[in-house]
């Protein structure tokens, strides 16, 4: 069972990953085309997710918003897990008093949730695409952190790192040979899982219009976009939540499978 739901989930994210990488490939409109006169058509033959309010094709919008949604996503989480490295990795090997001020500050960011950490911080910065990015990450990081930190104490003490120090080798090589690959090996799984969470974050905040403009086809701007006419179009904001909701889940079947093989629980 859960093999078969292992590859259902990569299944989609090989979808979706497709849809990013070559959208032009799965489209069938131009995203950015508009149609008064095709306003509000239901999905159909010629317009398979139906048509928005400025008679742009909702699927091809939909394939063309991958690109957006998961690059952000992506992104912010490949430097929340570069920065929780770095810092969590200081953390565990610096004196007592500047670890203890270290987590303390991380456990006052951990106090709050992360949406609402990535709120202040695009309100601090202002809206944009690239602010999103930023906050999702700053927002995202304290786990990383701590997780890095707890990692690079255990592996610190392992057998192998103290025989490679009486072996001669020095301090910082042998930190880096064999303490680092270990912690970004657990960080890595923890990121699997947060790609869907900083999506959705992402999205939420798009949603709110702190993120890329109209016309721009992204999933969260799509969802504010048919929110007004949900009773009458409701193909309009659907089927871009239909797509969030499909890659977050699947990162996070993806993450909590390898999550659990890494910690030896039968798969």
């Amino acid at each position: 069972m859960r093999r078969a739901l292992l590859c259902a989930a990569v299944g989609v994210l090989i979808v979706i990953a497709f849809a990013a990488l070559w959208p032009g490939v799965l489209a069938t409109h131009d995203p950015l085309q508009t149609d008064v006169r095709s306003a509000l058509v239901p999905p159909s033959a010629e317009h398979i997710f139906g048509t928005d309010q400025s008679g742009r094709d909702v699927y091809s919008r939909v394939i063309f918003g991958a690109g957006r949604s998961l690059g952000i996503g992506l992104l912010a989480t490949a430097i929340a897990l570069v920065g929780g490295l770095i810092v969590g990795a200081l953390a565990g090997v610096a004196p007592r008093p500047v670890e203890a001020v270290m987590m303390r500050i991380n456990d006052i960011l951990m106090a709050f949730p992360e949406f609402l950490v990535a709120l202040v911080v695009v309100a601090v910065l202002g809206p944009g695409p690239v602010n999103i990015a930023i906050a999702v990450t700053l927002a995202a990081g304290p786990v990383y952190i701590r997780l890095a930190r707890v990692q690079t104490r255990t592996l610190r003490g392992a057998e192998h790192v103290e025989a490679a120090r009486i072996l001669g080798v020095p301090p910082v090589r042998a930190f880096v040979r064999h303490v680092v690959p270990g912690v970004l090996g657990s960080l890595s799984v923890l990121a699997t899982i947060g790609i869907g969470s900083s999506i959705l974050a992402a999205a939420g905040l798009s949603f709110l219009g702190l993120g890329p403009s109209e016309p721009t086809p992204e999933w969260g701007l799509m969802l504010a976009g048919g929110r007004n006419v949900l009773g009458q179009a409701w193909w309009i904001s659907v089927f871009p939540g239909i797509a969030i909701t499909l890659t977050v889940v699947a990162a996070t079947v993806v993450g909590r499978i390898l999550r659990a093989r890494t910690e030896g629980r039968r798969s």
